[in-house]
């Protein structure tokens, strides 16, 4: 069994508490900024073991009636194609993908605002003439020269005065995005100025799950989150102003310092004085008083900036890049005393492939137990890891061929003779697919097919960087996958 270290009920308790008393400070409108994922919160989920990805959309929810979403995203990562690592999918499919989501649940999205716009960013351009046509106001915010620390310039006609007002029909405005950088903050302090200048009282609070502000500098909880965003300019650090204002030592980061300021004068402006005396108390976020068992918690988040290492690693190696990334990780790694083979499966995943001389993968089952797959003429290393897993789970004699060789042969012949493939080894998905034809008439292969859902969380590794539909795959069935940065081929040309 998975160890527990969150405590997911009293969460959602606290947090919706808070947000109520946030709300009933201000009187009128509130713009909550909504950091990370709402739906699928999967660092979160990682790193806090008991923390479901869904915990804050499920809170949402209760506040149907009351709430109304806005969703924004960077122009630059629109121009750039950028992906969500945990689910392939480009920033841009995830918009529409997050409007249908939030509207699944009852909530209110009628508006995008797309950040950082800027006159030459064509597919940002298209993206808005798409979402138009699919029946939904866009707005268009600016860069602002001297963001953020040109205070008096950004809180002008001349800063967030350029920007499109959104309008809004609700007192609960969530502001989410696809990922960060996303310009979430500025857009609600964007709104805040527009509010200001049409006589309309409101006000902004934080709901950034992480860092989180009331563990140490150094939790590893919280350095998870710094090689989580280590492709970022994000550093964990002392909140300045609240140890100056109140003696006490806060975790924050510091794209909220730096902007401080900036919200500082803009509640000066609008208020006569400011109701936050540090970016911490903008925050509402309770995750660190729910907190069941420090140490799994720990041990999970130490095990996450490996499998982030890993990832850096493998992205750097298929887009030549420098390592940067992995450097970053690398010396957070460090900083917690720990180093690759500190992921139980490594080891056994290179030890069997330096055995067989051809790539080899490992899993870590719910129990602990480590099971291993090697590449043969009819399987991927994947492909019979995941057939071991199975075997495994469901009691089987390993010697046992879920898949008899003369159910394999006719997949590999229309592979290689008719879709021009050429590699004849079965991927995971192909060996799901044959499982399940064979699950109709074999019992073994029905209970090894029921074993499935038990390999969601689990751990594997692979001694070369995975395929686009291994990857995949993984990623479905929920299983945590790092890679050592080795290709399989030397192909110079390799589908994405």
């Amino acid at each position: 069994m998975h160890k527990i270290g969150f405590d997911r009920d009293k969460y959602l308790a606290m947090q919706s508490e808070h947000i109520e008393q946030r709300r009933q400070q201000f009187g009128g409108k509130l713009y909550l900024e909504f950091g990370g994922k709402l739906f699928d919160d999967m660092h979160a989920s990682r790193v806090l073991p008991g923390f479901t990805p869904d915990n804050k959309i499920e809170m949402l929810h209760t506040l149907a009636d009351e709430a109304e979403v806005v969703i924004a995203v960077s122009a630059a990562d629109l121009a750039g194609t950028k992906v969500r690592a945990d689910l392939g999918i480009t920033y841009e499919d995830d918009v529409l993908r997050l409007v249908d989501a939030f509207r699944s649940y009852g909530l209110l999205v009628c508006s995008i605002v797309i950040t950082q716009m800027s006159e030459d960013n064509r597919p940002a351009k298209a993206f808005k003439r798409k979402l138009e046509k699919l029946g939904l106001k866009v707005y268009r915010h600016h860069p602002i020269k001297g963001y953020p620390n040109d205070v008096a310039h950004v809180v002008s006609d001349a800063g967030y005065g350029k920007n499109e007002y959104i309008e809004t029909s609700r007192d609960l405005v969530i502001v989410t995005a696809p990922g960060p950088g996303s310009g979430k903050m500025a857009t609600c302090l964007s709104q805040l100025f527009h509010d200001h200048k049409r006589g309309i009282s409101s006000g902004y609070a934080k709901f950034e799950t992480f860092p989180i502000w009331n563990l140490p500098l150094d939790h590893p909880v919280n350095i998870a989150y710094e090689a989580a965003t280590a492709d970022l300019d994000d550093v964990n650090m002392i909140d300045p102003y609240h140890l100056a204002a109140y003696g006490e030592q806060c975790v924050n980061y510091n794209r909220d310092v730096e902007v401080f300021p900036v919200l500082t004068r803009l509640f000066e402006t609008i208020l006569g004085s400011s109701p936050y005396k540090s970016p911490t108390d903008m925050g509402v976020n309770m995750a660190g008083h729910c907190i069941s068992d420090d140490e799994v918690c720990r041990e999970a988040s130490r095990q996450e900036v490996i499998r982030r290492w890993y990832k850096a690693l493998a992205q750097e190696r298929r887009e030549e890049l420098e390592p940067a990334q992995s450097d970053r990780v690398a010396l957070l790694m460090s900083s917690l005393g720990i180093e690759g083979t500190d992921r139980r499966v490594v080891k056994p995943a290179l030890d069997l492939a330096k055995k067989t001389k051809a790539p080899a993968a490992a899993i870590e089952l719910a129990d602990g137990t480590i099971i291993t797959g090697k590449t043969s003429p009819l399987l991927g290393a994947c492909s019979a890891m995941l057939l071991n897993a199975l075997k495994h789970l469901a009691g089987i004699d390993p010697k046992v061929n879920l898949l008899a060789p003369e159910s394999i042969e006719p997949i590999q012949t229309l592979k290689t003779q008719h879709l021009g493939s050429k590699n004849p080894r079965l991927h995971t998905d192909e060996v799901l697919i044959a499982l399940s034809v064979s699950a109709n008439s074999d019992d073994d292969a029905r209970r090894a097919l029921a074993e499935v859902a038990q390999l969601r969380d689990c751990d594997v590794h692979t001694s070369t960087i995975l395929g686009s539909v291994d990857e995949g795959i993984f990623r479905n069935l929920g299983v945590r996958v790092t890679s050592e940065p080795v290709f399989q081929s030397k192909s110079l040309y390799r589908k994405r």
